[in-house]
């Protein structure tokens, strides 16, 4: 496959220590690489700054990792003293951007138009720097299955001697390279926004999918009317103290199944203080024809459970899905933040029409699907002018009971079995003879609700439960969702991928997990990832110290692996040790070299993926 690299970008990274910093810079398209120190032995201080000039006259572009909140900020403050700056000014400001509340870096930030060199930050376009996505990089280089997983060998705040020196300096070329790979992986997102950004006029190079939406929908709203959404930090919403249940719900929406009624009349004369909670939603629930389904926040769920589902002779196994349910669920009905108007609605309709004219693959085509999509999760964040808690609810609450209706209409007039229902969808067994009456009272509920629904079908399912299944299409194709998934996202743990493997092979192929697993030869597949937290640290049995991200497997021989977490309040002075993998032995490999086959223990993943197993 061909690498396209921008020849204008170039990958860095710094390290600060109190007499020493220094500042590795990589050029993709030629291969050089230029690393320049500044320390109580060396001064290149004046190279480094008019290497940055360089860059800017070229209108170059620096690609690191989450420099836009650290290693750019320090470079911005080098530059702003000039050719003479020295460490001590890149450990000053290293310090102030460590020790800094949220506000005053905030106040730090560097804004688009004021760097010196365009930044790219990979940490921002993958929304690692969402609390729930954090990702390091050097978890990165797990997941990237990296032959080297290096920690920072010196703590923060050392002054290094000069041997110390060339260690730091072989680590920063170490995080330069992998940040290098990370930005192949990254370069379609990267050329997307750098699309986008030319057609839509707004620069999108740092933002994060979500952001990508959601700055396309108000920048629509704003040619409607250039106020409508506020200011970036008084943005306008609808705030509210309390949502009564029964004016959201739709005038149509309706039961026959007493279970079903007692469901609608609850949620009539329910109504909502804390729409991030909803406990007044917590365990409701109604039961047909012995299938249950669990309402809530997230949307509506319910699954059988452990269970291997195959249609039988004269069956057919249908998954249907409401297209972009919740946006259509929008347009359809009208349904809008308060705030906003119907022009809201307008637009929705406009970019979901857009959105068909473009292929799908297209830059275009992923930002008005994200547009779509991402609205409604916005609608309940108190920092987006989406906000209006009603509308959320609105969505949510009708999202789940029009589903209700066509199940109920299926399952009261046939014989289908309902197997999984979950947020936009549901999958059940039909048999041949009632698939046109199952088709009828599909097309029905898409006349009433003005909504299209999809429809796959598949020859077998493995389930779990709702979340975690296994389905493959009548065409050999695969889905596997919750812990079957191997293909996952960077943000996400690797840690021994080849139980996933194994258990989804035996499960397709009625072949044997502990063949698989003791035949299998990639290395990095039975390696764990062990996290510290900021009040811990690993250590192993032996008393070894452990880096902060520690890459190891199961082993014959060894020691136990150990988190020891910071004392509580009540006993300051007791340290709490918490094993990892209780009762076995590990063998770190944060160098691939150090994996010795014969002291891998196969038989921990057997058992791990016969715990996955569903026959």
């Amino acid at each position: 496959m061909e690498i396209r690299l921008n020849v204008l970008d170039h990958i860095f990274d710094i390290e600060s220590y109190p007499n020493f910093f220094s500042c590795v810079i990589f050029h993709p398209s030629s291969g050089t690489r230029w690393i320049f120190e500044v320390s109580d032995r060396i001064n290149q201080s004046v190279d480094f700054f008019y290497f940055i000039k360089m860059l800017q006259a070229n209108s170059c572009r620096m690609v690191g990792f989450n420099n836009i909140g650290y290693d750019y900020l320090v470079i911005h403050r080098l530059m702003s003293i000039g050719p003479n700056f020295t460490y001590a000014d890149a450990y000053d400001m290293t310090m102030r951007i460590i020790n800094a509340s949220r506000d005053e870096k905030f106040g730090m930030n560097v804004w688009p138009s004021d760097q010196i060199v365009k930044q790219v930050d990979l940490d921002k376009i993958h929304h690692f720097d969402n609390v729930n996505r954090a990702t390091s990089l050097k978890t990165l280089e797990f997941n990237m299955k990296s032959p080297n997983v290096g920690d920072l060998p010196f703590l923060p705040g050392t002054v290094l001697t000069d041997d110390q020196k060339d260690m730091v300096i072989t680590y920063n070329c170490h995080d330069v390279a992998e940040t290098y790979k990370f930005y192949l992986e990254s370069l379609d997102a990267i050329e997307s926004r750098a699309v986008l950004t030319e057609r839509t006029g707004i620069d999108m190079t740092n933002f994060n999918d979500t952001k990508i939406g959601k700055k396309f929908f108000e920048s629509e709203l704003k040619k409607v009317d250039r106020n409508i959404c506020g200011k970036w930090d008084n943005p306008r919403q609808t705030i509210r103290d309390h949502i009564n249940i029964g004016e959201v719900i739709l005038p149509y929406v309706e039961f026959r199944d007493p279970n079903l009624c007692n469901v609608l009349n609850h949620l009539k004369n329910t109504t909502i203080t804390d729409t991030k909670a909803a406990p007044e939603l917590k365990g409701l629930s109604a039961t047909i024809n012995g299938f249950k389904f669990d309402f809530g926040l997230g949307g509506i769920h319910g699954s059988v459970e452990r269970q291997k589902i195959q249609p039988g002779p004269g069956e057919k196994l249908i998954d249907i899905d409401v297209k972009s349910y919740y946006p259509n669920l929008a347009i359809a009905n009208r349904l809008y933040p308060e705030h906003l108007s119907e022009v809201f609605c307008d637009i929705y309709e406009n970019l979901y029409i857009q959105r068909s004219s473009h292929k799908k693959g297209t830059p275009e085509n992923a930002m008005l699907k994200l547009a779509l999509n991402g609205v409604y999760g916005d609608s309940n964040s108190e920092y987006s002018p989406f906000f209006d808690s009603k509308y959320t609810m609105s969505i949510t609450i009708n999202g789940q009971l029009l589903l209700c209706m066509l199940a109920e209409s299926i399952m009261s007039a046939t014989s289908c079995r309902m197997i999984q229902i979950n947020t936009d969808g549901m999958t059940m067994i039909v048999p041949d003879d009632q698939y046109d009456r199952f088709n009828e009272l599909c097309k029905a509920w898409e006349n009433l609700t003005k909504l299209e629904l999809e429809e796959a079908r598949y020859s077998a399912m493995w389930i779990r439960d709702v979340n975690n299944y296994v389905a493959q299409y009548e065409n050999g194709d695969v889905k596997r969702k919750g812990c079957y998934e191997y293909d996952i996202g960077w943000h996400q743990d690797h840690s021994a991928l080849v139980v996933q493997k194994a258990v989804c092979h035996a499960m397709l192929t009625g072949g044997s997990i502990r063949d698989f697993i003791y035949n299998h030869d990639d290395a990095y597949d039975f390696m764990l990832r062990a996290k510290a937290s900021r009040s811990s640290r690993l250590e192993l049995s032996n008393g070894s110290r452990l880096q902060k991200v520690t890459r190891y497997h199961i082993a014959h021989t060894g020691h136990e692996l150990i988190a020891i977490y910071a004392p509580l309040a009540k006993e300051p002075t007791k340290e709490r040790p918490k094993a990892i993998n209780k009762g076995f032995l590990v063998a770190i490999c944060d160098d691939i070299r150090d994996f010795v086959p014969s002291n891998l223990n196969h038989e921990w993943y057997v058992r791990e993926a016969e715990k996955l197993l569903i026959l």
